[in-house]
This record gives structure tokens, C-alpha cells and sequence, in this order.
């Protein structure tokens, strides 16, 4: 499995710990996702966000609002979306907003990043 070999992305994740450790152990499980989804993901920062890459594409990111994470895909409007979970209504572009570990589970993130993953 990757680990982080940036600084920016050390700094990122000790800054989130740093503000909220309920939003820090939400990234965390959200980023094990991504990370697990597959093993050529490259993550780094970019946009504010952390942003995980294959074949120097971006396939994906996780952004921390104060009162809220969202997890960002880059062809999400390609998914396969059979409860119409995913928000955003550009060309390419959805996310999904996570407020709570519940919301990890109930929008059935690990779907949604299996095929962004698979994409890639």
C-alpha cells in the first residue's frame, strides 16, 4: 500500500489532525479507501485538497470543509449511481458530502472510489 512520500501531504494530514480529530480520522478511513482501491494511486495535494492520481491523471480527492468532507471524483458523472447519491451536476465532475462516519457507509463511498479507481 502507498504511504505518504510527500511533505505537502504529511503537512496536510497533521494540519487536519491538528483543527478536528473527528474530521482527521474521517480522512484517514476515506483515504485507506482510495489507497486500497488500487495500488498505482499516487496521492499528493492540489486544489487544498488531497488528491490521489494514476497515470497522471486525476482520479480523485478528499476536501475538508469545516463542517464537512467532500469526496471528489473526477469522472463521476460516468458512475454507475443506482441511488442517485452523487451530487454535482457539471460535464464530469460529482462528490459526495460526508458529515458523519455514517455517511461512509450509507453513501457507499468505497463503491464510488472502486470505480474511479478502476478508470484509472
Amino acid at each position: 500500500m502507498n504511504v505518504p512520500t510527500s511533505d505537502k501531504v504529511n503537512e496536510f494530514l497533521s494540519d487536519i489532525q491538528s483543527i478536528s480529530s473527528e474530521q482527521f480520522d474521517r480522512v484517514m478511513l476515506i483515504r485507506d479507501i482510495f489507497l486500497r482501491a488500487n495500488e498505482e494511486l499516487v496521492e499528493g495535494i492540489k486544489y487544498g485538497g488531497l488528491v490521489f492520481n494514476a497515470s497522471n491523471a486525476l482520479v480523485g480527492g478528499i476536501y475538508v470543509y469545516k463542517g464537512h468532507i467532500s469526496v471528489e471524483f473526477s469522472h463521476g458523472a460516468d458512475f454507475i449511481d443506482h441511488d442517485s447519491v452523487l451530487e454535482g451536476g457539471g460535464k464530469k465532475r460529482r462528490h459526495l458530502k460526508v458529515y458523519g462516519n455514517e455517511d461512509i457507509v450509507q453513501k457507499n463511498i468505497e463503491y464510488f472510489v472502486h470505480q474511479a479507481a478502476s478508470v484509472a
